[in-house]
């Protein structure tokens, strides 16, 4: 049978078949993947780009009353820069389809300035019709603004990470009440996919994604988290499989993955009692696979290891329990980031001659995944799930070898060389 694609009517016929077959509850991007298989699969992941949304329900605007709209929300973060800005800046990475800025909210002591510490951020809002995110990390700057200094939490956060904090990734399907941008794409499903080819395609990846991955390539983040809503649970990679089945498919840092997962999960008010998810954290493979994921992209090409957070079981609650699902998840977002420099490895690559950084790699005895020093400082900072003893090696045999020294982790003298840590429980 001849599956290509090739006219219009066999694009009608595609969304037809796929509105006839029975529905699932949804989160985390959408539509639970078909179990397909070869040519076929490929292009129904390549359409579902902009067919995922035909069949969402409309969202009227009784719903949306109480959240900041775009405008509000951009007011709001401008104030917040004013109030707070002895440790905050506020820049843009981009704009929307319709030309909307998208403002990230940089926190901590020396805003602007780069420095040897690890970076965290937080996305909101990458499906419109999931807002609750874009609330709660307004609230969670404010929080942080209003508490430094007064609280340890606070204090560490800010003396010790670069947090930067993107309240919306698609404020066009936000006003548009939707999932999908401003044209009817999937922002979840528009990222370069190690599964699937056809994703790589660059004339049909959208504006705000394109922000996302030159924000990436200008910047170096250890730990990451997307926020979304319709369930309960943290998911972590990978989000597909190879062979395109529901199953465990674990990335090379699945230990490491699962103890942030955790760490969000136990400090939530009740995400850890789930009764469909043990512990309340997820493979996400083992849920439901998606392909051209945001949080699978980060970690294979930006060196990121990102979570993708369902914070509410409903998808757009009412602004009334705004408050509640604060509070439910105030602690969870701070933990995570301190996360990372409670535990973890970190230290720095220079040179024995000069005390230059060195353009090294950072490698774990087992674990295939490799972790750069930055160009500037030659720092690094390693998620590592805690509890364990590692072997850790430093690499930079690539270029000229060349002498060097590393402090903080462990010493070395060579190009080339390893030695055992052992990362502390929490």
């Amino acid at each position: 049978m001849d599956f290509s694609f090739s006219s219009s009517f066999s694009l009608f016929f595609l969304t037809f078949w796929l509105s006839s077959l029975p529905r699932t509850a949804t989160a985390r991007g959408g539509e639970r993947s078909l179990d397909f298989s070869g040519f076929m699969e490929h292009k129904l992941a390549y359409y579902s780009r902009k067919l995922s949304e035909d069949q969402q329900p409309t969202i009227g605007a009784d719903v949306a009353r109480g959240y900041m709209t775009n405008v509000e929300l951009e007011k709001a973060v401008v104030e917040f820069g004013q109030r707070c800005s002895h440790i905050s800046r506020i820049y843009s990475i981009g704009k929307s389809v319709e030309g909307v800025p998208l403002w990230v909210i940089e926190i901590s002591d020396k805003p602007g300035q780069e420095e040897a510490e690890p970076a965290f951020k937080f996305i909101g809002n990458v499906h419109g019709d999931e807002p609750v995110g874009r609330e709660l990390l307004l609230l969670l700057a404010n929080w942080l603004c209003d508490n430094y200094q007064k609280n340890s939490l606070a204090t560490l956060i800010i003396k010790n990470v670069h947090l930067h904090i993107l309240p919306t990734m698609n404020p066009d399907g936000f006003s548009l009440r939707r999932r999908n941008n401003a044209n009817n794409v999937d922002l979840n499903r528009d990222f370069p996919d190690q599964f699937f080819p056809l994703n790589d395609d660059l004339d049909s990846r959208q504006p705000e994604t394109k922000a996302i991955m030159s924000w990436l390539k200008e910047r170096s983040f250890t730990g990451s988290a997307s926020l979304h809503g319709g369930a309960l649970v943290a998911n972590y990679p990978w989000d597909g499989s190879q062979d395109k089945r529901k199953e465990y498919y674990a990335c090379p840092d699945d230990k490491a993955f699962q103890h942030m997962a955790s760490a969000y999960s136990r400090s939530h008010y009740n995400m850890s009692l789930s009764q469909e998810f043990v512990g309340g954290i997820t493979n996400g493979a083992f849920w439901y696979p998606i392909y051209g994921g945001m949080q699978d992209w980060n970690y294979i090409h930006a060196g990121c290891f990102e979570l993708t957070l369902e914070i509410s079981d409903v998808k757009w609650p009412s602004a009334d329990e705004l408050p509640v699902l604060w509070e439910y998840n105030r602690m969870s977002m701070l933990n995570l980031v301190a996360s990372l420099v409670k535990t973890g490895i970190h230290g720095r690559i220079f040179s024995s001659y000069n005390g230059r950084p060195l353009p090294a790699s950072i490698t774990i005895k087992g674990i295939n995944y490799t972790v750069k020093a930055g160009r500037s400082f030659g720092d690094y900072h390693r998620i590592l799930a805690p509890g364990e003893s590692y072997e850790v090696s430093h690499d930079m045999t690539w270029g000229r070898p060349r002498q060097g020294v590393c402090e903080s982790a462990f010493q070395c003298d060579s190009p080339k060389f390893a030695k055992k840590e052992m990362v502390p429980p929490l």
